[in-house]
């Protein structure tokens, strides 16, 4: 377990260049490496520890490297990628060398049971279909099970060199928790830590992307729940970065705090009209008391 207070807060210095640590390892709808500089700015330039209990396609968490650092998802099937690519990347390489770019392949490796599968070839497994699915759409239905169909491409990179070492020298000494939000910040988070909080977006159109993670849903009271646990976390000394649609329940869980907007694309979606989008950042801490929206 990562110790309350690190022996010497992580750092970094701002007006440097901004240079990447990793590649993620999974495309992820909604993953954050459009707003990578907005992020980095809004983050403190001193903290204890960097936590992120939404870690899903982990873009901030690969881009920084921080130390320490506690990462986490209620999926299960992510949280295993993560720790076995931590632990053992030469193993799921080798697995992945032997996945088939085929169609009856593909839904014959997707008809499989995650619980019934070894770690190791749970997590190749998901980067393959990850790769190699329709638009890189990760999605469940309500019974948990991965959906997407066939992305039928010519030439899907399953592993690319030194992707996979480089994933796993960053998640090195990183705790990745199977968790809910709550209980993981509970346990963690202490005054002077950086949270970055990710969570499922608010859907703000009809053409809003479908966002299900995992068997269970994240609407308006979980953002309501959410909202209250940032107070929580600004009220004790963390200093608290989260993303969300620009939608008129953010402003109103937030207002308090500073928010600006960005404008982003939307890769994973099929409908032109749904490519563009805005994304809102908050920053909470204990000395932000008043709302700052701009437009950026």
């Amino acid at each position: 377990m990562v110790a309350e207070q690190a022996d010497a807060a992580a750092h970094f210095d701002p007006s440097l260049p901004f240079v990447r640590k990793a590649r993620p390892i999974i495309k992820w709808a909604g993953g954050k490496s459009q707003l990578l500089g907005e992020l980095r700015s809004a983050m403190p330039s001193r903290y204890n520890k960097y936590i992120e209990p939404f870690v899903g396609g982990g873009a901030l968490f690969f881009a920084l490297g921080p130390r320490p650092a506690v990462i986490g998802d209620s999926n299960p099937e992510l949280v295993n990628l993560y720790q076995v690519v931590r632990d053992a990347p030469q193993r799921v390489a080798k697995l992945l060398s032997r996945f088939e770019n085929a169609k009856d392949a593909y839904y014959e490796i997707r008809s499989l049971k995650y619980e019934e599968l070894e770690p190791d070839y749970a997590a190749a497994r998901m980067i393959y279909l990850n790769r190699t699915c329709f638009n890189g759409l990760y999605r469940v239905n309500r019974k948990g099970q991965f959906n997407v169909p066939f992305g039928n491409y010519r030439r899907p990179n399953l592993c690319r060199n030194g992707e996979l070492e480089a994933a796993s020298k960053l998640l090195k000494g990183t705790d990745v928790i199977l968790a809910d939000y709550k209980a993981l910040l509970k346990s963690y988070a202490y005054a002077g830590d950086f949270v970055f909080l990710d969570p499922p977006y608010l859907p703000v159109s009809k053409y809003a992307d479908f966002k299900r993670y995992t068997k269970e849903q994240f609407g308006d009271d979980d953002h309501i729940e959410l909202a209250k646990e940032v107070d929580r976390l600004a009220s004790i000394g963390c200093h608290v970065v989260l993303t969300n649609s620009n939608h008129p329940l953010v402003h109103r869980l937030y207002a308090r705090y500073q928010i600006s907007i960005h404008q982003t694309k939307r890769h994973i979606s099929s409908k032109p009209q749904t490519r563009i989008g805005e994304d809102v950042i908050v920053v909470a801490t204990n000395g932000t008391g008043s709302s700052c929206t701009h437009q950026a």
